[in-house]
C-alpha cells in the first residue's frame, strides 16, 4: 500500500472532518473530484437547488459494461456534541476504531471506493468498460435534488449504467455478511378528516372526526395488504403522527390530522395501496382530504452478473456466504434500479449509524477497499 497515494483511513478522516450535514456537502465532493481527476476521470459537478452532485466517469481501453460506485457525502445531524465521547467531526482513530459522524454512513465507504479505484487502475490500465462515480449530498434529507436528478440527466443523454455498488452500511457482524439486493418501497400519506366542531354536551349538534378516525385506524391496522414474498416481508402500515383537539376538554374538535407510512413489497404498488386506503376512508369518513408522497418504489436485483460476482468476491476475501437482504429503510438505489441497473448495497457494519458515537473499525474499511478492488476485476475483465 505504501506505493499508493490514497490512504483509506486518512481520506475517511478528511471527509468526516467536513461538517456536511444534509443537504450540505462541505468540501467533500471537491476533495473526491480532485482525486478522481488525477486518476483520469472526467469530472462533472451537477448542482440542483441546494444540493451538490458529482458525476465522474473513466472509460477503459475497450467497450464493455459501466460499473458505477454510488454514495452520499451528507450526514445526519450529530445531536448534542457533548453527548459524544469523541467530538463527532474530529475523526479520531482510537485503537482499531475510527470515530465520527459519517464514519459508517458512509464516508468510510467513499474512501474505500477511491483507494480501491487507484489500485485497480494502476494495475489494470487496459480494463474493459467504464468506471463511474455518482455522489450526492441529498440522501439523508428529502432526496429530491440528488441522485434522482442526476439519473434523469443521464437518461436524457442516453448514458447507461450496467452495475451499481452503493456503499450503504449493509453488514451486521463482519464486512459482507449481509448485502442488500433491494429495498421496500415507501409511501407516505397525510390525512385530514373534517368534522363539525361543537360542545361535548351536545354531540347531536356536532360531528366528531376523532371518532370517525377510530374506525379508520382500526381497519387500516387490521388489513393484510399482502403476504410478501421470498425477498420481502409483508407490507406494513404505521401511523407516525396524530393531531386533533381544540385544547379544551369540553370541545369536540373540527379536524384531525394523521400522518402514516406504508413500507411495501413488490406484491403491492403505490396505486393499489392508495386505492384500498381511500375505499376505507370513503366507508368511514364524511369529509376528508388526503395527499400522498411516494418516497420510492420497491426494487429488487435478482438476475444478472453483479450478485454472483459479489458473492464470489466475498467468498474469496472474507470467507463468508453472504445473506442477500432487502431489510432496512430506503436508499438511493430506489432511483437507480428502475432504470434497468443491477444494484447492490455493500458497506461496513451498521451498528452505530445515526447514533451518538458513530464508529467503524479500521480493519473493516481496509477489507471493504479490497472487496471493491476485487469486484472491479470480476466485472471489468
Amino acid at each position: 500500500m505504501s506505493n499508493y497515494t490514497i490512504k483509506t483511513i486518512d481520506l475517511a478522516q478528511t471527509l468526516i472532518r467536513e461538517q456536511s450535514v444534509s443537504p450540505e456537502d462541505g468540501n467533500c465532493q471537491t476533495i473526491m473530484a480532485d482525486i478522481l481527476e488525477r486518476l483520469g476521470f472526467t469530472i462533472e459537478h451537477m448542482p440542483f437547488g441546494p444540493v451538490s452532485n458529482l458525476w465522474a466517469i473513466r472509460p477503459g481501453s475497450s467497450e464493455g459494461p459501466t460499473l458505477c460506485f454510488a454514495g452520499h457525502t451528507d450526514v445526519v445531524p450529530s445531536g448534542p456534541e457533548g453527548a459524544w465521547q469523541i467530538p463527532p467531526f474530529d475523526a479520531v482513530v482510537d485503537g482499531d476504531m475510527l470515530h465520527g459522524r459519517g464514519a459508517a454512513d458512509m464516508k468510510g465507504s467513499l474512501a474505500a471506493m477511491l483507494s480501491a479505484c487507484e489500485r485497480f487502475i494502476t494495475a489494470n490500465e487496459n480494463y474493459e468498460g467504464s468506471l463511474a462515480f455518482l455522489i450526492t449530498s441529498d440522501e439523508e434529507d428529502v432526496a429530491t435534488d440528488g441522485t434522482v436528478k442526476v439519473m434523469d440527466e443521464l437518461d436524457r443523454r442516453g448514458t447507461k449504467i450496467d452495475y451499481c455498488v452503493i456503499g450503504e452500511p449493509s453488514s451486521t457482524k463482519i464486512v459482507g455478511d449481509v448485502v442488500r439486493v433491494g429495498r421496500r418501497g415507501s409511501l407516505n400519506g397525510s390525512l385530514k378528516v373534517r368534522g363539525v366542531q361543537g360542545h361535548v354536551a351536545y354531540p347531536d349538534k356536532a360531528r366528531n372526526p376523532i371518532h370517525e378516525c377510530g374506525e379508520v385506524i382500526a381497519e387500516l391496522t387490521e388489513t393484510h395488504w399482502d403476504q410478501g414474498n421470498d425477498f420481502f416481508p409483508a407490507t406494513s402500515f404505521q401511523i407516525s403522527n396524530i393531531n386533533g383537539g381544540a385544547g379544551a376538554n369540553n370541545v369536540i374538535p373540527g379536524e384531525v390530522a394523521i400522518e402514516f407510512n406504508f413500507r411495501f413489497s413488490t406484491e403491492s404498488s403505490e396505486e393499489s395501496l392508495r386505492a384500498r386506503t381511500e375505499r376505507i376512508l370513503d366507508k368511514h369518513c364524511q369529509d376528508y382530504e388526503i395527499t400522498w408522497k411516494l418516497s420510492g418504489p420497491p426494487f429488487l436485483t435478482q438476475q444478472g452478473t453483479l450478485i454472483p460476482a459479489v458473492q464470489d468476491v466475498l467468498r474469496e476475501t472474507m470467507k463468508v456466504e453472504t445473506e442477500l437482504s432487502t431489510s432496512g429503510g430506503t436508499s438511493d438505489g430506489r432511483f437507480i434500479a428502475p432504470r434497468g441497473v443491477e444494484v447492490v448495497e455493500l458497506g461496513p457494519c451498521n451498528a452505530t449509524i445515526h447514533k451518538v458515537d458513530e464508529q467503524v473499525s479500521v480493519e473493516s474499511l481496509h477489507q471493504l477497499s479490497e472487496i471493491y478492488e476485487q469486484l472491479m476485476g470480476k466485472l471489468l475483465k
